[in-house]
């Protein structure tokens, strides 16, 4: 199982914080695909330049490999002010 978190306003824009993949294996990339596709109403919004993904808490690339027990996180860029 792979756990996945959603921060900020992505967090509202999908209506959930987190959600699992069961028997899941591949890239950042792939995972985000997957979602997509379990979901098309996200695909606006995880497909997103800007998004920024996590691996195990560590800013990562889309070819990044996820594997069963990993944590990805999804988050917009943070402004401040």
């Amino acid at each position: 199982m792979v756990k996945v978190l959603f921060f900020a306003r992505l967090r509202q824009q999908l209506g959930m914080g987190e959600t699992t993949l069961e028997d899941f294996s591949g890239s950042l990339s792939e995972l985000r695909n997957t979602l997509c596709e379990q979901h098309p109403d996200w695909s606006p919004h995880l497909q997103r330049d800007d998004i920024r993904m996590a691996l195990n808490q560590e800013l990562a690339e889309t070819g990044a490999q996820v594997k069963a027990g990993d944590e990805v996180a999804f988050f917009p860029p943070v402004t401040g002010g």
